[in-house]
């Protein structure tokens, strides 16, 4: 049984170990992967100017440009010269619970990483770097080192089935799952089409904290979020959304937290004006938001 995992570690490694790269220098690391040529896929939150230093596991270095990026995804394109790499294969089978992975990292160019474990979970959901949820990562016991997010699991062919994303304290990691719709969306990243994202142009304070807010204030305690900043000349500036208010629903959707708001959001309609109830105060006020 250890002799066959080892020639799976040795083998995944030979083949995929040359399209696994090291992503920035110093304090701020991390992984990438070569999905195709010159094309490196990794985190976003690996990604700190527009210029990225890329180190091959061979030990040469090349400057790439990020070529789109996915804040609240947490993904990055960097458009960079990948040589003779060739890039890794796509999975074209899922996983379950159980199956077995294999994690490859180079956490900022200082050697290839490969690692073994399992998949412990399906369709995990975690916060992105801007606070964002999403929603159906693989989790896995595939021991990384810091500096491993942006690196591939893969299956034991070295076909790709995630890129690793997120710790979950000891002996866990989430990794995006490399389905179809990760495919489309590295296409759109390599040529520059960030994904939109609905902009209403407020700021919000978290749900737990509006109850203590309301409740501080004398006011009744109702599920909404509550608005703290107002960007000027936004859509809710236009529209007449106001500090203070406590946004409760938005098209048909009820509102009883930030996701609830970000989920409305992404479904309501563009240049088309949608209904907003907030509270403010004590009285129910609708008004009509357009984004553009």
């Amino acid at each position: 049984m250890l002799a066959g995992v080892q020639d799976t570690i040795r083998e995944v490694g030979d083949k995929v170990g040359a399209a696994v790269v090291g992503v920035g220098r110093r304090h701020h690391v991390g992984s990438g992967v070569v999905v195709d040529v010159n094309t490196v896929l990794t985190n976003a939150h690996n990604i700190h100017n527009r210029q990225v230093v890329i180190t091959f596991a061979d030990g040469r270095t090349e400057t790439g440009s990020v070529a789109g990026i996915d804040g609240d995804g947490d993904l990055a394109v960097v458009e960079v010269d990948t040589g003779d790499v060739t890039p890794v294969e796509w999975s074209a089978a899922g996983v379950g619970l159980g199956s077995p992975v294999v994690g490859l990292a180079n956490p900022g160019g200082r050697g290839l990483r490969v690692t073994v474990g399992y998949v412990s979970g399906l369709d995990r959901t975690f916060r992105g770097p801007r606070g964002r949820r999403i929603s159906g990562s693989i989790e896995h016991t595939a021991p990384l080192l810091p500096g491993s997010s942006g690196g591939p699991i893969l299956d034991e062919s070295g076909a790709l089935l995630g890129v690793n994303t997120n710790r979950l304290g000891e002996g866990f990691y989430l990794a995006i799952t490399a389905d179809a719709a990760l495919r489309n969306k590295v296409q759109q990243l390599a040529k520059g089409e960030t994904p939109p994202r609905r902009y209403m142009g407020v700021s919000v304070v978290p749900s737990r904290i509006a109850h203590k807010m309301r409740r501080a204030v004398g006011l009744p305690d109702v599920a909404g979020v509550l608005v703290r900043g107002v960007s000027p000349d936004g859509p809710a500036d236009a529209a007449g959304i106001c500090e203070g208010d406590l946004i409760v629903r938005v098209g048909e959707t009820q509102i009883a937290d930030v996701d609830d708001l970000h989920d409305a959001l992404d479904a309501a309609p563009v240049d088309e004006a949608f209904r907003v109830v907030v509270v403010r105060g004590t009285d129910e006020v609708e008004v009509a938001v357009t984004i553009s």
